[in-house]
């Protein structure tokens, strides 16, 4: 599905971004699921993740913290897996911590993976997202932190 035409179908308290990875399946799930990886590209580009901690299992927490370039307060983020069904679906709950203008607030992650002639299809899906502001924001966020999941793939498949 074209990345436009996802985006088309969303509501206002939703985010749909649809890329391919030149990668097999199973590495593209695995870069979202051990915090070793998940260190090297998660985060936009302006707020690199700094620490990630991950307990991939249906009510298994994850945290995060991403940290600004130019400075600033730290960004923490965390939730819980819903589903986890290796190699193919992610689900969990995320939620920013006090110092992001939308602490608080829930939102829900939908990932799925589908393996297309040796390379992934990643759909990725949020909602709940608090306002129109945020999903765009968000999507601002995401873009960048796919990008450079994008470049690390290259490296770690080369």
């Amino acid at each position: 599905m074209a990345e436009g035409a996802a985006e088309a179908r969303q509501s206002e308290g939703e985010l749909v971004i649809t890329r391919m990875f030149d990668a097999p399946r199973e590495l593209v799930f695995r870069m979202w699921t051990d915090p070793r990886h998940l260190l090297q590209w998660w985060g936009p580009r302006h707020h690199p993740a700094v620490h990630a901690e991950h307990d991939v299992r249906p009510g298994g927490a994850w945290r995060a913290c991403l940290r600004s370039v130019e400075g600033g307060p730290d960004l923490w983020q965390g939730g819980r897996y819903i589903e986890v069904d290796a190699p193919g679906r992610l689900v969990y709950s995320f939620a920013w911590d006090e110092a992001h203008p939308a602490h608080g607030h829930e939102m829900r992650v939908e990932l799925t993976f589908k393996a297309i002639d040796g390379k992934t299809e990643m759909s990725f899906r949020q909602t709940k997202l608090p306002s129109v502001a945020e999903r765009d924001g968000h999507r601002g966020g995401w873009t960048s932190t796919f990008d450079r999941l994008d470049d690390y793939l290259r490296l770690t498949t080369a």
